[in-house]
């Protein structure tokens, strides 16, 4: 296998939900540019539409709630039917929630499971049997530093972005033996409009998360996105069930 051809996803159509901004917007312009026709999923439409008028070809939108669980299938059809067959799942949409662990209530706890992994099986629950049944595809998560560590104020979170790491690995096993490779990325602390708000006027804590990451900095998004296209490219074939940790360091320094 040539070199271009390893790292290309040309022929691929990717679906990544919360496309629209942040990491997720980093994983589709990174995937279009590696050749990939990119199905950008969330809420909000005007969002989504300006995203596909910035990458122009092979870039389409389509609006979807991931707690909608019963509209799952019917978003695969829609897409299969007006784009193609769907070859790579992005499970990135998440809600954030920072509040002490005493005070987070079941409600709230169950909100944040919902979208990080009953909307995320919901999706996966639709889209693999035809990947299963065409014995190729790729299914990524974004999991997060809380999937590796404990981190304060963030339970339901941490709760769920630790699940998504038992759920790679049930999925892989499961899909593997049929051609279809299932796998996590772990973001550190990455430059998104988030983490600038998170971090501008706290000086304290931006002192402590750069002292504690070895690399001394901030993550770029497509430093997420680059990591994406490897792991759903022929040159990961060999690669599922893993977390793949994009940190600086962060989870192996101190």
């Amino acid at each position: 296998m040539k070199f271009e051809e390893a790292f290309s996803l040309r022929g691929e159509i990717a679906l990544i939900t919360g496309g629209g901004t942040g990491i997720g917007l980093a994983m589709a312009r990174a995937m279009h540019r590696a050749g990939a026709q990119v199905v950008l999923v969330g809420r909000r439409e005007i969002e989504l539409q300006a995203v596909v008028a910035e990458l122009g070809a092979n870039a389409h939108a389509f609006t979807h709630d991931v707690t909608e669980f019963a509209g799952a299938a019917d978003l695969v059809e829609r897409v299969t039917r007006q784009v193609g067959p769907i070859t790579c799942l992005v499970n990135n949409a998440g809600i954030h929630l920072k509040k002490p662990a005493v005070d987070t209530t079941p409600e709230e706890f169950q909100k944040v499971l919902n979208t990080h992994i009953v909307g995320a099986h919901a999706l996966t629950r639709a889209v693999a049997p035809g990947m299963i049944a065409r014995r190729h595809g790729t299914i990524l998560f974004t999991g997060s530093m809380a999937s590796l560590f404990g981190i304060p104020l963030v339970i339901a979170y941490t709760a769920a972005k630790s699940a998504m790491v038992g759920l790679v690995k049930g999925y892989s096993t499961e899909f593997a033996p049929h051609g279809v490779r299932v796998n996590c990325i772990a973001p550190g602390w990455i430059e998104t409009e988030m983490s600038r708000k998170a971090l501008d006027g706290d000086p304290a804590r931006k002192a402590k998360i750069f002292g504690r990451t070895p690399m001394g900095g901030m993550g770029q998004p497509e430093d997420i996105g680059w990591a994406a296209v490897y792991l759903a490219s022929p040159a990961a074939k060999f690669v599922t069930g893993v977390t793949l940790p994009v940190d600086g360091g962060v989870s192996i320094g101190f």
